[in-house]
């Protein structure tokens, strides 16, 4: 009596093992992925909410709906948390910029404009702020990264969307650096520290700083 094989199920043999790993790595990856952005907007939020050192990282793996232990794999612990969301902060305001600010029709425009576009981004960015700015002051590390990251990216990109202005010509190399650092300086003052801390009327605010970068500009 002739005995007739049945076919392997799919993912029997080596090929369709192989076959079965390589669909899986992808989904391990995403959610991985997604449990690491799910921690550091959870940390974001309860370090605006709380502050740092009152913010345990239960909290935040609880927050985030992930296991306490993979803060400490993916991060380190919570100081590496902060310092993720520092980076990604930093890559997040230099995408931003080049993305939703088109390019104004004269050197002056463009740099009111970026002055404005400063303002409501640090304005936007207020609860992380809280966070960020004393934190540096106490954690030469956290200033260090503001300074490589925010600092420096801001500045960069802002110095290269100046240049293509034939205005700009005006200036020296150092002028357009100081003014794309003063990009910075306005926006911190006048979208953070005026409304947030000294509690000034955010129009107000605005309106003093489109002046003095209407003035720098000239």
């Amino acid at each position: 009596m002739n005995t007739i094989e049945a076919n392997p199920a799919p993912g029997s043999s080596p090929l369709g093992i192989v076959h079965a790993i390589k669909t899986a790595r992808p989904k391990r990856i995403r959610d991985r992925s997604g449990k690491k952005k799910a921690l550091v907007q959870a940390a974001a939020d309860l370090f605006g909410q709380r502050g740092y050192e009152a913010t345990p990282t239960r909290e935040i793996a609880a927050a985030a709906g992930c296991a306490e232990g993979l803060i400490h794999r993916y991060f380190g612990g919570k100081a590496g948390l902060l310092s993720t969301i520092i980076e990604d902060r930093a890559f997040e305001e230099v995408a931003d910029l080049n993305q939703e600010l088109l390019p104004a029709a004269r050197f002056e425009d463009e740099f009111v404009q970026l002055v404005e576009w400063e303002i409501e981004r640090m304005w936007g960015d207020r609860e992380v702020l809280k966070v960020l700015i004393p934190r540096s002051l106490l954690d030469s590390t956290v200033a260090d990264l503001l300074r490589q990251n925010s600092l420096r990216q801001r500045t960069r990109t802002i110095v290269e969307r100046l240049k293509r202005y034939r205005a700009s010509k005006r200036f020296s190399d150092e002028e357009i650096e100081a003014l794309a650092h003063s990009v910075g300086a306005l926006g911190l003052v006048f979208g953070f520290m005026r409304p947030v801390v000294l509690g000034q009327d955010r129009d107000r605010a605005k309106k003093v700083a489109n002046t003095i970068a209407k003035l720098l500009a000239r």
